[in-house]
């Protein structure tokens, strides 16, 4: 089968394509998915586990068909149904013909959006998901800052706050995202490049972080007493998993604070798919790419203010480049 393959190390990685892989097995309960289209996400040049799998293959967002079952299989999902999954770090493996998953990643692909679409979702969507709605599930009235608010994982989670009734919806991004930004649900659109821009938003009930530093610092300047940081960004911060306590809580001794890495869901995953095949949830601009120029994804995954997301198309039945959403664009 075709594969892309991650060789090299950590600090000088180099992406190929090779046609001469083994096609897996589904073994036990896994599902065997033929895959249509792969998502890139560009910072997994940096996780350990893309260099741990024997293959090299890299890859966790996929969308295509049911392949094959495990011999243990008794899930609810049937041969040749359209889906998309959020493979684990550990697992990977997504950018190749086929993908063994587990059944805990694997769920029902929305049917209003392309298999491309599709496979641009499971990462940020379910991150957006999880910080919404699991770490604090935001009620009537309540006030969110979303920073990155202009990136993938930004994006969704100012469209998901939206959809609480009288939310205030705060994206703090660059000025040139402001209107696309409205168009998706946020009240208020503030330039990150502001100075001062933290005095200007006061007493929000949730902050999620998508960027981490610097703007992870300032934003806790706008949360209220007994609310919630949340953050993903990258470099994670030095209290992440609990090694410390941020200098900042000295100041908001009230405050909650959770960093977290997204972890695949397939109940979530399906609700997510009623999501957006109901017009809750835009799906994200894309920008495909063939599996020969499987490289050339890969160095558009890895720039900043790309205003897309790269996939992979393994069918050769995708169009090069199409936005999904009006005027979107995609910085990070």
């Amino acid at each position: 089968m075709k594969a892309v393959q991650l060789l090299g190390e950590m600090g000088s990685p180099r992406i190929v394509t090779n046609s001469a892989m083994a096609k897996p097995t589904p073994t036990g309960r896994d599902i065997l998915v033929k895959v249509f289209a792969a998502g890139v996400t560009g910072d997994a040049v940096m996780w350990p586990e893309t260099y741990a799998t024997p293959s090299r293959i890299p890859g966790h967002e996929v969308s295509g068909s049911i392949a094959a079952f495990g011999p243990d299989y008794a899930g609810g999902l049937v041969l040749g149904q359209l889906i998309y999954a959020f493979i684990s770090a550990e697992r990977g493996q997504g950018q190749a013909d086929f993908v063994v998953c587990s059944p805990n990643e694997v769920a029902p692909k929305p049917t209003t959006i392309s298999h491309a679409e599709a496979a641009a979702l499971p990462i940020p969507l379910l991150t957006a998901w999880e910080a919404l709605k699991d770490y604090e599930n935001m009620s009537a009235r309540m006030g969110v800052l979303v920073t990155g608010a202009s990136g993938a994982v930004g994006s969704l989670s100012v469209q998901m706050a939206a959809q609480v009734k009288d939310s205030r919806v705060i994206a703090l991004a660059s000025s040139q995202h402001h209107k696309w930004l409205q168009t998706l649900g946020a009240t208020e659109t503030i330039d990150y490049k502001t100075e001062g821009w933290e005095a200007t938003v006061q007493a929000v009930d949730v902050v999620f972080d998508t960027v981490g530093g610097d703007i992870l610092t300032k934003a806790w300047n706008t949360i209220k007493d007994r609310g919630i940081i949340i953050t993903v960004g990258d470099p994670a911060p030095a209290w992440a998993f609990g090694k410390a306590e941020p200098r900042e809580a000295t100041q908001h001794p009230n405050a909650r604070y959770k960093y977290f890495i997204v972890s695949p869901n397939a109940k979530r995953l399906a609700e997510a798919a009623t999501l957006v095949d109901e017009g809750g949830i835009k799906s994200l601009a894309v920008e495909r790419f063939s599996f020969d120029d499987a490289s050339e994804a890969w160095a558009f995954a890895r720039r900043r203010g790309r205003g897309k997301k790269a996939v992979i198309d393994f069918e050769g039945k995708c169009p090069r480049s199409g936005a999904s959403v009006p005027d979107g664009n995609i910085s990070a």
